[in-house]
């Protein structure tokens, strides 16, 4: 008699190796939801949220393009400290905000232009190389401010301020900012040979050059972006807060490389995306939101950030030896 051979048993899959993230976000919503209604569970706390994540989001979007080409860039919070410190001396010294603004984006075209001599012409690790480029930032953010604060009073500088404050729909414009950003870099890294070449370069420089790939040129190019989209971030948070400070931007590198270190875990496992870093955010940004209204302590951003990080590198160092 012929063995009857048993049917292979289907697996269901719900994509937790792609879409874990979204579950644990939503999760988070739900246990929060249940646990505060009263104060997590609102329209104008979830609005909140995004206002206040607008400008991380901006950071993270723009870092994952140096990411993507294989490099660290650790100027990205002391690029968005000497734009805002930038933008608010030039405002206060009444040089006009085509001159404040212009001249902080061609500053940041300036750092990333810098950065790239220090990593592809001197051939120092991205890490180093951007590690000591953001001290150099530092002080010269330093030398712009005096070490003070620079503040724009509501009554002088309205309209530059209603930039990120004023609200569409009742959400707040930088919202919108952090929105176009996304998709534009969605589309440059999905559908555009810059996009394939970032890639390219990123996964084996060796193969990419021997491809044809101008590898220096791509590195460079990805520097300049980051530094960009940086200095815009810079300028909405200025616009935000409406003070110039010499620490402005320290605090968004961590949940930037949080945000984009998680996100590579998610859509797309093994690869920085935009869509995996938004998920990324919202999740860190919820966590954290909702902690701080069930009464922890301050200091649950930092623990919570860190904490992500290091998860989010350790996924992805299993990944990575899924793959091969």
């Amino acid at each position: 008699m012929s063995e009857v051979q048993a049917a292979p048993r289907r697996r269901i899959n719900f994509g937790f190796d792609r879409f874990s993230g979204v579950y644990v976000w939503l999760a988070l919503i739900i246990v929060f939801s249940l646990w505060i209604p009263s104060l997590f569970f609102q329209v104008d706390n979830a609005k909140t949220v995004l206002a206040f994540q607008a400008v991380s989001a901006i950071v993270a979007l723009g870092l994952i393009i140096p990411v993507a080409a294989g490099a660290f860039d650790l100027t990205i919070a002391a690029t968005m400290t000497v734009s805002g410190c930038f933008t608010s001396w030039a405002l206060l010294q009444h040089r006009g905000v085509i001159f404040a603004v212009g001249g902080a984006m061609l500053i940041a075209v300036c750092i990333g232009l810098l950065n790239a001599l220090v990593v592809v012409k001197l051939k120092v690790d991205s890490f180093i190389g951007t590690l000591g480029m953001s001290s150099v930032l530092a002080a010269v953010a330093f030398m712009i401010t005096g070490g003070g604060q620079q503040v724009l009073s509501e009554d002088g500088y309205a309209p530059f301020l209603d930039f990120a404050r004023q609200q569409w729909f009742g959400i707040q414009a930088s919202v919108y900012y952090a929105a176009v950003i996304a998709l534009i870099i969605w589309w440059a890294l999905e559908y555009t040979p810059g996009g394939r070449y970032l890639y390219a370069v990123g996964g084996n420089p060796v193969a990419a050059r021997l491809a044809g790939v101008k590898v220096g040129k791509v590195v460079t190019l990805s520097f300049v972006a980051s530094a960009v989209v940086a200095a815009f971030a810079g300028i909405v948070l200025l616009s935000t807060t409406a003070t110039g400070t010499t620490d402005m931007g320290t605090p968004y590198l961590l949940p930037a490389f949080s945000a984009v270190f998680l996100g590579a875990t998610q859509i797309r496992p093994g690869r920085v995306n935009v869509v995996g870093t938004l998920v990324a955010i919202l999740l860190l940004a919820t966590g954290v939101n909702g902690l701080q209204l069930a009464g922890a302590p301050s200091y649950v951003t930092q623990l919570f950030n860190g904490a992500a990080l290091i998860i989010a590198m350790a996924l992805a160092a299993r990944t990575a030896r899924r793959r091969k």
